[in-house]
């Protein structure tokens, strides 16, 4: 289908109504609601990126939590891992997206750490973080705000991180 064809009904699968249907379907008692955040705390950064350390955030993790029913059990926490060097893996198959569509298997693609570290020597970013941190999936947005969300500011701050990326999975 050519991108610029206009149709009056979608040629995508919908994310949000894949989801809501699954979490009912899991039994959850409120339909799954995505995030709104209408003054999100984001400020331009106080300085260049040249003059910045950078920090990356991941919902994948260095820990492998299996694929299975089991894995949806198991208590996930934030952790974090070195950045240097870059993990050869990182887990995904806890978590729940289009597996045949698209895979984790190359890292640098969603974790680019060799390519920021190019940067660096190029001189367009300071520095990378010394670690990256893993925010794990969680249905609950409250536990993200009040509880993950502030371990890796935490986090961030130990390591005089300037600015966070978030990788998208």
């Amino acid at each position: 289908m050519a991108l610029n064809r206009r149709s009056p009904h979608r040629s995508f699968v919908s994310y949000i109504d894949k989801s809501r249907i699954y979490y009912e379907a899991q039994g959850y008692k409120q339909p799954y609601t995505w995030a709104v955040h209408d003054h999100a705390p984001f400020t331009l950064p106080a300085k260049p990126l040249s003059q910045c350390k950078v920090g990356f955030t991941t919902t994948a993790s260095p820990i492998d939590f299996g694929e299975g029913v089991e894995s949806l059990m198991r208590e996930r926490e934030c952790c974090f891992a070195p950045c240097d060097p870059p993990p050869e893996r990182l887990f995904t198959g806890h978590l729940f997206w289009d597996k045949e569509a698209t895979h984790t298997g190359d890292v640098e693609s969603f974790l680019p750490l060799k390519g920021l570290s190019e940067y660096v020597r190029m001189g367009r970013v300071a520095a990378v973080s010394p670690r990256f941190y893993n925010a794990p999936t969680d249905y609950s947005q409250g536990r993200t705000i009040k509880k993950h969300a502030p371990q890796i500011l935490k986090w961030a701050r130990e390591d005089g991180v300037d600015a966070m990326l978030l990788s998208a999975l």
